[in-house]
């Protein structure tokens, strides 16, 4: 058992690709047409993860008003991902230099290095490495 994916509401499909792969160096997995939106806008099925990953993230156009309050607000202002990476030193560095907005900088706890960054919609994700 293992959690295949995770949904993300974006504001624009090709803005979330550009973040996630070219910032975070996330692979593109699928980019696909799907059925069309409440609004009778095209949808897309845009899926990315972090290279060798096995848990995707379903990148999720926002639909309607109800979904487009939701973007950036899906953990209500909380930490709701983390990406752990092997050399934290490295990847932060690559982050910072790629443009991804950092809102602390790094800082040392019992379970690893930790800092807090913004993805393009505006949620907040942990970057974790090695204590």
């Amino acid at each position: 058992m293992y959690l295949e994916r995770v949904s993300l509401i974006v504001d624009d499909y090709d803005e979330a690709i550009e973040f996630f792969v070219d910032r975070l160096g996330f692979e593109l997995v699928e980019d696909e047409p799907a059925l069309t939106s409440q609004d009778g806008r095209p949808k897309r099925w845009v899926m990315v993860r972090p290279p060798g990953g096995q848990t995707g993230v379903l990148l999720a156009q926002a639909d309607g008003d109800h979904q487009r309050a939701a973007v950036g607000e899906q953990f209500a202002g909380r930490v709701g991902l983390f990406l752990r990476v092997e050399d934290f030193d490295a990847q932060y560095k690559r982050m910072v230099q790629a443009g991804v907005e950092f809102v602390e900088p790094p800082r040392a706890e019992p379970y690893g290095r930790v800092a807090i960054f913004r993805d393009v919609a505006g949620n907040r994700w942990d970057l974790l490495g090695p204590a």
